[in-house]
């Protein structure tokens, strides 16, 4: 099968003179007014302004819709927060027809139905949590081809009256959201997705886009295959998110250790995840009880009580939600500043889509790992009751995963993205606690010593290999039934590790294996044997460091995206929003992001043109929204002094201005403007900030679309400039992969956008 793959690793946070458009920064909310958008003949820059608010596309999303919109099916592996969902909703706008979302969960149908219609797009959504008359009124809008978007459940989807009823309605694209949920190779893999490959023999004419935020490399293939996809344009846009700060603390005392932090985070909100329903419950009661405005979130509750926490948790109403993981996907709470986990998860898939709720609005936010020695033990139980050998192996491999990224003492971004096969050039990210805060190392030599002949020695006396839980067992001198049988207290190194407890001989153990000096074994009985390599630093007694554990919680800090504000304003908008949010009805994202409302109280916009410009303001949310927030801005400014923030004419050596011919930059944007400014090439920056390349290179993209100095010549000479100028006049300035495709590919997309931004068409304003 022909495949066409774009890697871009990071995500670009702010591009253009309104910022980048992020998946939960669409949002505002008005009645839809029929005909709004019934301008079918715009490009796609030219409504991504209209409606959204934003003058320029994230990395890949214009590439992603052109191909859409040229008929071609799509897979699209993005980061949480870049944007996925615009890959099919504005090219609805465009296409005509309907477009079919096919959706998981019914509160991210809702979710995204009301931020659609608050931008003047004509959507809406069938589940059961309608009643007839309303299924009857929505049917008859789909029939009158009112309508651009339609979100249904598989479930819903598969009932014969649906598939009826989409023969009629025009179908343009089907979307699949979520499509990890395709793959059984996936962590959250749902049967009922496995049907909707059968809709290519009923719709064969139907471009489909398959977007989703966790897969591996066998999952994409899977789900390529599942749907039935006809030579998709693949694109893969990395899993790393750079505004999220990694961090992993030995749980000693889990509840006041949670409440420390959530009290240290007055204005923040958050979710804390548990292994168990009870955990969730006896969490949120004890915060409640400390007065944290909290709840539960399990499937155990009945469903009326999910439903009240998980809305009140959207509207601001309750500050941390405790659940098990039947709580978040598709949640679009932009705003969600902390991710807990009190337990530890069975693989990463499900870790890196549980943190990934944490800022997606690009702003800053916190992932936490209480992680203690027992979660492993416990899991490890369950683990052995499953019946199916092979499925005992694959849950034995993702713990061990797990584990080793609990227990790196390296940069954990560096850990978490090859897992998914992804390299992360730079060795110390800043946003984690390893990089923020390097672990203490010892002198292992001696524990290293012990633990390798405890394991020889086992092996020397009984002919068979131990366990893990065994051979600390020796070591610290218990006194148990298989000791006492295999007369293992007769050994030489029984005893001889009394000096640490079972949790910390566990914890070397592993870092051990880890290293290559012990090898556990596959299989039913993961038993332990010293390596060539550990025999080697037996015989020659090499001087082994080890880490040592951390037991304090790192200060806060290290992650990009922070928007520099009038935080005292700031916080009189987001009263402002909420007002509105709850004359609404909808949960406070969906009037304005947080980031949105960052911009609002740096720039201070006065009057509705200066409003228009702020990132996430369309035309109906300027129209709906701007005398309100100007008229706050005003009376706080009557009694507050205007903070002027750092402008980058002062900081530029080459003299330019923050506002450029296609708006201003964002804070992070700007600083790697500075750097290159001072020399750095982009590799350096990429390694000081803890940034990918492709995001240091979107910067200094959006310095030069701002009409910024940059100098060009660092990155191609004039006769490369000439036959790019070449390609774009013959294929178009308006799409990146045009040009790509004309030159061969032999200019990477980030040379050709730095290119385009300096002498294209200035983009509307």
């Amino acid at each position: 099968m022909a495949r066409e793959s774009v890697d871009v690793h990071g995500v670009c946070h702010g591009v253009g003179s309104k910022g980048a458009l992020d998946e939960g920064d669409v949002d505002g909310y008005f009645d839809f007014v029929p005909g709004e958008l019934s301008d079918r003949t715009k490009e796609p820059a030219e409504l991504l302004w209209q409606v959204f608010g934003y003058a320029n596309f994230r990395p890949l999303q214009e590439e992603i819709i052109r191909d859409s919109l040229a008929g071609r099916d799509v897979f699209a592996l993005l980061p949480t927060g870049a944007g996925k969902s615009l890959c099919f909703q504005l090219p609805a706008l465009i296409r005509g027809g309907l477009t079919v979302v096919i959706s998981p969960l019914i509160a991210l149908m809702k979710d995204q139905v009301d931020s659609l219609r608050a931008a003047g797009v004509s959507a809406t959504f069938l589940n059961s949590t309608l009643t007839e008359e309303e299924v009857r009124i929505r049917i008859q809008d789909l029939s009158a081809g009112s309508m651009s978007l339609l979100y249904l459940a598989p479930e819903r989807l598969f009932m014969p009256r649906t598939l009826e009823d989409l023969r009629g309605w025009n179908v343009s694209c089907v979307a699949v959201d979520e499509a990890h949920c395709v793959s059984e190779w996936g962590h959250d893999f749902r049967p009922e997705y496995r049907q909707i490959g059968s809709l290519r023999g009923m719709l064969p004419k139907v471009p489909f886009i398959a977007v989703t935020a966790t897969a591996t490399t066998r999952v994409r293939s899977d789900i390529v295959e599942q749907l039935g996809l006809r030579s998709p344009a693949i694109y893969v846009g990395g899993f790393n998110r750079p505004n999220l700060t990694y961090r992993v603390i030995p749980r000693s005392r889990g509840y006041e250790q949670i409440l420390d932090f959530v009290k240290s985070r007055p204005n923040d909100s958050g979710i804390v995840y548990f292994g168990s329903r009870a955990g969730a419950e006896s969490m949120a009661e004890k915060l409640v009880r400390d007065g944290v405005k909290a709840a539960a979130y399990h499937a155990g509750l009945e469903k009326g009580d999910r439903d009240r926490n998980q809305d009140r948790f959207l509207r601001d109403e309750v500050r941390v939600i405790c659940a098990t993981i039947a709580f978040g996907m598709g949640i679009n709470k932009p705003n969600v500043r902390f991710v807990i986990h009190h337990d530890l998860p069975k693989n990463m898939e499900g870790y890196y889509q549980e943190t990934g709720r944490a800022g997606r609005d690009g702003l800053p936010a916190e992932c936490v790992l209480l992680f203690g020695a027992g979660d492993v033990a416990r899991q490890m139980v369950f683990i052995e009751e499953k019946s199916d050998e092979q499925e005992r192996l694959q849950a034995k491999a993702q713990l061990r995963a797990m584990v080793d990224y609990a227990e790196c003492p390296c940069c954990r971004r560096v850990v978490l993205l090859e897992y998914f096969g992804e390299r992360f050039d730079a060795q110390d990210c800043q946003s984690c606690d390893n990089c923020l805060a390097p672990p203490e190392t010892f002198d292992g030599t001696l524990v290293t010593q012990k633990l390798l002949s405890c394991v020889f020695r086992i092996r020397q006396k009984s002919g068979f290999d131990a366990g893990l839980n065994h051979v600390v067992q020796v070591l610290t001198g218990a006194e148990t039934e298989k000791i006492r049988e295999y007369r293992h207290h007769e050994l030489s190194t029984y005893g001889i590790g009394k000096e640490h407890s079972r949790e910390e001989w566990s914890g070397m153990a592993r870092e051990l294996i880890r290293m290559g000096l012990i090898r556990q074994a596959e299989g039913k009985y993961p038993t332990l044997e010293v390596t060539r390599e550990g025999f080697a630093v037996l015989k020659e007694r090499r001087t082994i460091m080890l880490s040592r554990v951390k037991r304090a919680i790192p200060a806060r800090g290290g992650s990009s995206g922070e928007i520099e504000c009038d935080e005292i304003l700031f916080t009189r908008l987001r009263a402002v929003r909420k007002e509105l949010a709850d004359t609404a009805g909808v949960p406070p994202y969906v009037v304005f992001g947080d980031a949105t409302l960052r911009h609002m109280s740096r720039r201070y916009p006065e009057n509705e043109d200066q409003f228009r410009q702020i990132p996430g303001v369309g035309e109906a949310k300027c129209r709906a929204y701007a005398d309100r927030f100007t008229m706050e801005i005003r009376e706080h400014l009557k009694t507050q002094t205007r903070i002027r923030f750092k402008e980058l004419e002062a900081r530029l050596p080459s003299g330019g201005t923050r506002e450029g011919r296609r708006g201003e930059l964002t804070p992070t944007a700007e600083e790697t403007a500075v750097m290159f400014n001072q020399g750095r090439t982009p590799e350096q920056i990429a390694v000081a900030r803890g940034l990918a390349r492709s995001t240091v290179m979107g910067h200094l993209a959006l310095a030069v679309e701002c009409g910024l100095a940059v100098e060009l010549d660092r990155f191609y000479s004039k006769a490369q400039a000439e036959e790019m100028r070449a390609a774009f006049e013959k294929a178009g300035w308006a799409t990146l992969s045009g040009a790509h495709s004309e030159l061969g590919g032999r200019y990477e997309y980030d040379i050709l956008r730095l290119f385009r931004g300096a002498e294209g068409p200035v983009r509307p304003s």
